[in-house]
Order: C-alpha cells, then structure tokens, then sequence
C-alpha cells in the first residue's frame, strides 16, 4: 500500500488491513470512553456494547457516509453525578433518553429549517477557533488520563506517556506500507510494553496482576442491563445538556468534514447525524448504558492514517460488542495504562486542534477585517 493513498468512506478494505484498522479505531476510544462508566460506577461491558450498536445505528442512518464512532458522552458527567447521589442510577437514565429524544426533536427541526443559518451564526472566523479550541480543551484532559500532570506524576508514566507519543508520531511521519496505516495501533502496543517495563523496574504489578485476574474472568459475561425510571427535578437537572452536545456534534461533523474533503453537514445532512446520535443516547437510557457521542479520537486516526472507510468504523464497533460478552477480553483491554491512552489522546486531541486552524486557512479568514478579528476574538 502506499503511504500517500486515501481510502475514502465507502471504499472497501481488505480483509487482512480491515481487522488491524478496526482495532485501532476500537483502542483509540477505548480509554476514554470507559472512564465514564468508571466514574457512575456501574460496569463498562454495557457501554462497550451500546458504544458498538449505536456506531452501527449511526452508519446506518447516515446512509454509510459519515464515518463517526460513538463513545462515551463526557458532557454529561457533572448532572449526572448530581442525580445519581440524590436518587441512583435509573434516575439518571431516565434523564438520558429525555436528552436523547429532545436531540431528535432538534434534528427534525434542522431538517425543516436547512443549514444556512449555520455559515451566518458560525461562519469561519467563528468555526475555526471553536473546533481548534475542542481539541485544546481535551488536550488537558488527555495529561490528566496520561498522569503527566498533578500528584500522581511519577517518572514511569511519564516515560510509558512519552514512548507512546514518540512512537505514534515518529510512526504517522516514518512509517511504510503497511505500518503507515496503523500507527496508533503500534504506538499502544509500544506503549504498553514500556508500560510493563517501567512498572516492572518500579517494583510494582499493577499491570501484571490486572492481566492474571483478566484470564480468571467467565469466558461468557452478559452484561448488566437496567431499565430507567423517570423524575422530572432530576430531568430538568440534565437536560440543558442538550444544548452542549448539538454544539459537540456539530463541531465535530465540520471536522470531520475537512478531514475527509465533504460537506457531511449537506451530505447526508446534520439532521441524519444529529438525529443518529442522539436516537443512540435515547436507547443507551433504555438499557442501561451511558449517552454516546462522536467521538474525537476517531476523528484524530482518521486525520493521521487517512483511512475514512466506514467498514472499519464499523469493524471496530463489531469488535466492541464482541468485546462487551467476553468477560477476559474486555477485562485485559482495561489494563491498558492511563499514560497509554494519555500520550495517544494528546496527538489525537492535538490533530482536531489543527482541523480548526486548517479552517481559517482554508477559507483565507482576512484578519486585516476587524470583524474577522472581533469573531475569532
């Protein structure tokens, strides 16, 4: 394969470069979207297989031509963590699927109303910093899950992060054939290694131990469906959630946009993904699971690797669910260090940062006009 070819979003990929693409997809979203769960303090093995059906859900609405993982939502965290200490879980799940069916009220209303009004409320010297400053923002988070930043800094996660990061950017720029396309995939495993090392020379099985308890997992798990229940202080605690993610979502889909050269907000229209995405909050509230969202490490290895195939976004979530019902295999992805997927999501999270300024750029934002400036302002 060469380096330079794109592989655009409805090609097919081959068998034996399908499979190692969809891990990578699968691992760069792994590590954030299982704090989530981790944080409600409920079991992961739901979202890996919500995360899974509501990726596939999205690429069916979306007509295949939207290439978007779905992860966890973080937006959601504050609200409901307020509503989970005052009245459980179920309570909080309740307030998903109001969110969730409110987001596809507002898709409809997108479908009535166009787009337009998008280019006038956020035209580029608008756009360009908002989703530059997206990819910022989690830059800090990603130190904070890379444990790079703060009281836990110890010279073995710094090592583990910076192997991680030298080795998936060195690989984007150095890598061949193959390798060229599954940087992010090397670079966790590299990192994992040095992860093993570092600890090993610390004195420490925290790794080691986590992938002995893994192998005495069942083979077979189900995972741990809830209904939601409904209380409307608790509803109205969440639900101006909604106004951050239709902003999250959009943001998101002009990055993608410029990632993959189409307007995905005409073709297959912002009120197809909005609606997708939220319809998979809606349900995710129904059985149990945490609120989805487009993902921003996906979006990052699709800008690195140039591979947009919606077949291995949904290979990925196959994996996942696959994933989700065995019981070793989603125990031994949880033993990934934090530095890992620190040092992978600060180069991901670094790539949306640059979709933003490829913004301006490319739609030439004169910043000798004051108004270009005040807006970027």
């Amino acid at each position: 394969m060469q380096t330079n070819r794109i592989i655009q979003v409805e090609d097919k990929v081959p068998p034996r470069l399908l499979v190692p693409l969809s891990i990578q997809h699968m691992f760069a979203m792994f590590g954030a979207s299982v704090l989530v769960p981790f944080m409600f303090d409920i079991n992961p093995a739901i979202v890996l297989f919500m995360n899974g059906i509501g990726t596939l859900l999205f690429i069916f609405i979306t007509k295949g031509k939207a290439p978007a993982y779905l992860g966890s939502s973080f937006a959601f965290i504050a609200p409901a963590t307020l509503v989970i200490q005052n009245w459980g879980y179920p309570y909080a799940l309740g307030g998903f699927v109001v969110v969730g069916l409110c987001g596809c009220v507002l898709a409809a209303v997108i479908y009535k109303c166009g787009t337009k009004w998008i280019d006038v409320v956020l035209p580029p010297a608008a756009m360009g910093p908002v989703v530059a400053l997206i990819g910022l923002e989690l830059a800090g988070s990603a130190a904070s899950t890379g444990e790079i930043v703060g009281d836990g800094v110890t010279t073995a996660s710094v090592i583990t992060f910076c192997v991680t990061l030298g080795v998936a950017v060195l690989g984007s720029v150095l890598f061949r054939k193959f390798l060229s396309v599954i940087p992010i995939l090397i670079a966790i495993l590299c990192g994992y290694a040095a992860g093993l090392v570092t600890e090993y020379f610390a004195g420490e099985r925290v790794i080691l131990d986590g992938i002995i308890a893994a192998f005495h997992q069942p083979l077979f798990q189900l995972p741990n469906f809830q209904a939601p229940k409904f209380d409307l202080e608790a509803i109205l605690i969440i639900l101006p959630v909604i106004l951050v993610i239709a902003n999250e979502h959009i943001g998101h889909q002009l990055v993608t946009s410029k990632v993959v050269g189409r307007d995905l907000l005409r073709d297959p229209g912002l009120h197809r993904s909005l609606f997708a995405d939220n319809f998979s909050t809606m349900l995710s509230g129904f059985i149990g699971s945490v609120p989805t969202t487009t993902y921003g490490e996906n979006i990052g290895v699709m800008a690195i690797t140039r591979v947009y195939s919606v077949r291995v976004i949904g290979g990925a979530a196959v994996l996942s669910i696959i994933c989700s019902f065995v019981g070793p295999l989603a125990a031994l992805i949880q033993t990934i260090p934090g530095p890992v997927i620190g040092g992978i999501s600060f180069l991901l999270y670094g790539m949306i940062g640059t979709s933003g300024l490829r913004i301006l750029v490319d739609n030439h934002v004169d910043y000798g006009k004051n108004r270009n400036m005040v807006l970027t302002s």
